[in-house]
């Protein structure tokens, strides 16, 4: 029996074996959601593919996305940062991130968990795509959006924010036919639509 996946998942084994254990399983570490937000700013203007073969080089250089770690990154780590090919050597995607640690950071001092921020925002459970239309943007990801922005976080418009709440399950928007779909919901009872 063949197994049906997401359409975008088939051409690369990266993109299977990443389709097929992380994307759209749901995310609750407040970390992981904010590192995974931070490579989905840095894939603005390209594939996924690309910051997949380079994400291992991101959290070397990014010190495993460790918030506290970056926010400390000053001019001579974004020099070093654009000096390294491994990674996308965007001036304004570097510099995003490290005022996006600084504000992730400042959310914790505030007593907001990053997380629990997320969740809520999106009703508290996975939401279920219809299985067939994909949309670029919904109307969660520009609540989400603009409340990021609000807090000061840069390169996370609705399109990246909505690549991102997919990525990390708080939308399920696998195929209707997609085995991981029915899986993911499995996992996770509750899930609203």
């Amino acid at each position: 029996m063949t197994q049906h996946r997401c359409p975008w998942a088939d051409n690369d084994p990266l993109m299977r074996a990443y389709h097929d254990a992380e994307w759209g399983v749901p995310e609750r570490d407040s970390r992981a959601l904010w590192e995974k937000l931070m490579l989905d700013g840095f894939q603005a203007g390209l594939a996924w593919i690309t910051i997949l073969r380079k994400r291992d080089a991101f959290r070397e250089t990014f010190k495993g996305f460790d918030p506290e770690i970056v926010a400390r990154f000053d001019e001579a780590d974004i020099e070093r940062l654009l000096a390294d090919a491994r990674i996308i050597r965007s001036r304004s995607k570097i510099a995003a991130t490290i005022g996006n640690a600084r504000a992730y950071l400042a959310m914790r001092e505030a007593g907001e968990d990053f997380s629990a921020f997320v969740w809520g925002v999106a009703g508290g459970e996975p939401i279920l795509g219809d299985g067939m239309q994909v949309p670029v943007k919904s109307a969660l990801s520009e609540e989400m959006s603009a409340a990021l922005k609000k807090r000061g976080f840069k390169f996370v418009g609705p399109v990246i924010v909505y690549a991102w709440l997919q990525a990390t399950g708080v939308v399920n928007d696998h195929a209707g036919d997609c085995f991981r779909r029915e899986q993911i919901l499995a996992d996770n009872c509750g899930v609203s639509g």
